[in-house]
């Protein structure tokens, strides 16, 4: 009987675990950012085609160098659900066809937000993307989605 009680009690904690875990995902604001000298006009479109490797440079014409955060994190997983209209393992899928075929490479891969930041802040050819609530005065928000 304890067994019972005690089952369904950690039942009920992972399913409102899990609703108050969905609820945040939801709620994330996904902020685009680069150079503060960066003076691009950039539409969403375009942040997508830069991020599939279809756009390599940015409309006053300096080359684009894409960051993308860790897989899993969940400004990535807001990224390529929002922004790229993708699920992850169509993303890889795409990524894959084009390394292997020789038409293109994903955007480099940074360990943090922080190390992304720090990067686009000394580089006015990076452009990245970080949780709203991550963004600092040494970037430009270009987007918010």
């Amino acid at each position: 009987m304890k067994l019972l009680i005690r089952s369904r009690l950690m039942m009920k904690t992972l399913v409102a675990s899990a609703l108050l875990l969905g609820s945040a995902y939801v709620q994330a604001e996904i902020a685009v950012v680069v150079h503060p000298s960066n003076t691009s006009e950039i539409s969403a479109a375009d942040i997508s085609r830069i991020y599939l490797g279809k756009l390599k440079s940015f409309p006053s014409g300096g080359t684009v160098v894409a960051l993308d955060q860790p897989e899993g994190s969940p400004a990535r997983d807001a990224f390529v659900k929002q922004i790229l209209n993708k699920t992850e393992s169509q993303l890889k899928a795409y990524w894959s066809k084009l390394v292997f075929s020789g038409q293109g490479q994903p955007p480099k891969v940074v360990d943090s937000s922080a190390e992304m930041l720090s990067l686009i802040a000394a580089n006015p050819n990076m452009i990245g993307f970080v949780d709203v609530s991550e963004v600092n005065d040494s970037v430009k928000v270009i987007s918010k989605f």
